[in-house]
């Protein structure tokens, strides 16, 4: 296999691009009371009322992430909600994990993939790899999951660029981080110094980790943030467990956020595991800001009020 260093290759996002986490404009809450109480607009207003909520009550407010939420530029728009205490747990597909780690060491990510697939190159860069195997054997070593290695691997690198990175902000933050790995799905399984054996076990001692998190739901909100596959997937099978081993997850809220209506996160995020599910479509890089600013609005709101 032909590798090369990750900062020769091009990349199409920079942190450059990345959003800013503003503080809340005074006015915002009347922007959201002027909003219709109808379809979508309704969705969004009580999608802040129960993220509120769940964070006055010190619920559980857990953010599934697909790749496309951090190509879009939104890791600091999450990581003020984790620093916040407002998103309590993150998980992720192995995707979004790459991207948050190629982020925090060179300050860009994804690659023009038509362009590297012609001549071979395309998911080459060596580093990523090399980091995925390092966190897989210290995950197994220690015990620790995959998520929480990668996290703990940014940190010790101190790259200049680490401040923009999911995990190591949930490692610096101690909240729970989960990577969920589909083998053969990313570009650093097609590395031969990748092993199936560590990178198996590592993403399996996250699924625990995260079943352990979603037993803690009842009261809380479930995020599905532009994963159509791999996490709503996941996240039924977690439910599946903590329920399986007798916690009341009955009462929680459900969301999916993304550009396009599909099935699973409308099956196993909105309809079947509660009876509270919501649905807003449109772009990551709008409604996520969108949705801070209402649920920062809401608590400043609810904090003068008493």
């Amino acid at each position: 296999m032909r590798t090369y260093p990750i900062k020769e290759r091009k990349s199409l996002v920079s942190v450059k691009q990345f959003a800013r986490p503003i503080a809340p404009a005074k006015n915002f809450s009347e922007f959201l009371d002027s909003l219709p109480k109808l379809l979508a607009s309704e969705g969004l207003l009580k999608i802040i009322e129960a993220v509120v909520s769940a964070h006055r009550q010190k619920r559980q407010i857990v953010m599934a992430l697909g790749a496309h939420v951090v190509k879009c530029g939104l890791s600091p728009i999450i990581i003020d909600l984790m620093e916040r205490e407002i998103v309590t747990a993150l998980a992720m597909n192995s995707a979004t994990a790459i991207h948050d780690y190629e982020v925090s060491l060179i300050g860009a990510t994804s690659e023009d993939v038509k362009t590297g697939l012609e001549d071979g190159s395309f998911g080459m860069a060596r580093e990523t790899a090399q980091a995925f195997q390092a966190s897989s054997t210290m995950a197994v070593k220690e015990g620790i999951g995959l998520g929480a290695a990668l996290g703990k691997k940014i940190n010790k690198e101190k790259g200049p660029f680490s401040q923009y990175s999911l995990l190591g902000a949930a490692d610096r933050l101690d909240i729970p981080a989960t990577v969920h790995v589909v083998m053969g799905a990313d570009t650093v399984h097609m590395h031969p110094n990748i092993s199936g054996k560590d990178l198996g076990e590592a993403t399996l001692q996250d699924f625990r980790r995260l079943a352990g998190v979603v037993a803690q739901l009842e009261g809380g909100v479930w995020l599905n943030v532009g994963s159509a596959v791999v996490m709503p997937e996941v996240f039924l099978k977690a439910l599946s467990v903590a329920r399986n081993l007798g916690h009341k997850v009955k009462d929680f809220v459900t969301v999916n956020m993304d550009m396009l209506h599909h099935y699973r996160p409308t099956v196993n995020v909105v309809e079947r595991p509660t009876k509270k599910g919501y649905t807003i479509i449109g772009h990551h890089e709008i409604m996520l800001p969108l949705l801070r600013m209402g649920i920062l609005s809401s608590l400043e709101t609810h904090e003068l009020a008493s």
